[in-house]
């Protein structure tokens, strides 16, 4: 199973668009315009494709600002609480995420492809 272009395909049905347009380093709601629709159906189609159990906070950040929030007020190391929080995703990663965040929303293709390349390695 190639994750990136199951990932890839499942976008480019729910949106409408073509695949190839789509790469790792895509923005989902900054260029592709991905809405709190999309991610559902996006959750449930990884669900049934690729049989794992998606957890709809952890794949797509959902809890990000939260996290920062608490990672502040408890004095922690954000890139360590958040690679805790985000085990799917590399310290190198999460450290572009804090300098990506004031551009706007920073979940991108990599990192579903990086959830889903972890979650089926746990199962």
């Amino acid at each position: 199973m190639d994750i990136l272009t199951t990932i890839k395909d499942h976008l480019a049905e729910i949106l409408d668009i073509e695949a190839e347009e789509i790469t790792l380093e895509t923005y989902l709601v900054r260029d592709l315009g991905v809405e709190s629709i999309d991610f559902l159906e996006l959750a449930v189609a990884f669900n049934s494709s690729l049989g794992i159990e998606i957890e709809d906070d952890e794949i797509f950040l959902a809890n990000l600002r939260l996290y920062l929030k608490e990672a502040k007020e408890g004095k922690s190391d954000i890139v360590s609480y958040l690679a805790q929080k985000y085990p799917s995703l590399a310290k190198e990663r999460l450290k572009q995420i804090l300098q990506d965040l004031d551009d706007g929303p920073v979940l991108k293709v990599k990192d579903l492809v990086s959830y889903v390349s972890f979650r089926c390695q746990e199962g």
